[in-house]
C-alpha cells in the first residue's frame, strides 16, 4: 500500500518508531550486557541505564503511580506492563488520536488507566479479563483520576468480548489495541482485533519474546509456540505493516493497511 494512503499520523509514527528500533540495536551491539544480557531479553530491570531513562522520560500521573505501587505489592505483580511501556502505548493511542479501544489482559488496570488518560471525555477502552479480583484493585483508582466512565470492563472470555463486538456491528470502528493475555489465544485475539480495528489503527502484542523462549521453543511450551508462529505469520502479513520493538518483553505494533 503507497505511503501516502496512510494516515500522516500513522506514517510519523511509523517513522519515529523506527528510528527508536534502530538506536535501540546500535546500544545493544555497543553494551550487549545491558540490553540483551538477561533471560528477560531486555536491559536490567534493576539497572542504572533503566533507571536513567525512567528518571529522563517517565511522565507517570500521581494515580497512576499510586496504582503501580499497589499493584508491585501484589504476589503476582511481576504480570503488570512495565511503566515506560505502559506510556509508550498511551502516547501511541494519543498520536493517532485514539477514541475507541480495546485492551485484552487487565490485570489491575494500570496500562488500562494509562490510556484512558488520555482518550477524549468520550473516549472508552473495552477492558477485557477473566478475574474480577485483580481489576477491583484498581478499579477505585480509576474512579479517583475521573476515568472510570472511559473504563468499560468486562469479565468473560476476552474471545466472547470480541465476538459480541463484532456481532453488534463493531468492526472496522476501533482505533487501537494491546494484547496480553493467554499466549495460546494470541492468533486469535489477533484476527478478531484486526477485523475491528479501523484502517490506519493499531494493534499492539505484548510479550513477542516470551523471556527469550521463541528463539527455540520447547514443544511442551504452547505459549512460546504460539507466539512463535505469531511472529512468522506477521511478517509475512500484509494486511499489516510493523515494528517488533525491544521494549519490556518485546512488542509489536501492528499497523492496519
Amino acid at each position: 500500500m503507497p505511503l501516502l494512503s496512510v494516515p500522516k499520523e500513522v506514517a510519523v509514527g511509523t517513522a519515529m518508531l523506527g528510528v527508536a528500533f534502530a538506536t535501540g540495536m546500535l546500544v545493544g551491539r555497543r553494551y550487549p550486557s545491558l540490553v540483551f544480557g538477561t533471560p528477560s531479553g531486555m536491559i536490567r530491570k534493576n539497572s542504572p541505564l533503566r533507571q536513567y531513562i525512567l528518571d529522563h522520560s517517565l511522565r507517570e500521573h500521581p494515580i497512576l503511580k499510586k496504582l503501580r505501587l499497589l499493584t508491585a505489592d501484589h504476589p503476582w505483580g511481576r504480570m503488570m506492563v512495565s511503566c515506560e511501556q505502559a506510556q509508550l502505548m498511551a502516547n501511541l493511542v494519543k498520536l493517532i488520536k485514539a477514541k475507541k479501544v480495546i485492551e485484552i489482559g487487565v490485570f489491575t488496570g494500570y496500562n488500562a488507566l494509562n490510556m484512558a488518560l488520555v482518550l477524549p471525555d468520550n473516549g472508552r477502552v473495552i477492558a477485557c479479563d477473566i478475574n474480577e479480583d485483580y481489576a477491583k484493585i484498581g478499579r477505585p483508582l480509576w474512579k479517583e483520576a475521573g476515568v472510570e466512565h472511559k473504563i468499560d470492563l468486562r469479565i468473560k472470555p476476552a474471545i466472547q468480548t470480541l465476538d459480541e463486538l463484532l456481532a453488534n456491528g463493531e468492526a472496522e470502528t476501533f482505533d487501537f489495541a494491546f494484547i496480553d493475555a493467554d499466549k495460546e489465544n494470541y492468533n486469535e485475539y489477533y484476527e478478531k482485533c484486526l477485523r475491528l480495528i479501523k484502517k490506519g489503527g493499531l494493534i499492539a502484542i505484548d510479550n513477542v519474546f516470551w523471556n527469550g523462549k521463541v528463539l527455540k521453543p520447547r514443544k511442551n511450551d504452547s505459549a512460546a509456540q504460539s507466539i512463535h508462529r505469531l511472529n512468522e505469520k506477521l511478517l509475512r502479513d500484509t494486511r499489516v505493516n510493523i515494528s517488533m520493538l525491544p521494549v519490556g518483553d518485546g512488542v509489536t505494533l501492528a499497523f492496519k493497511l
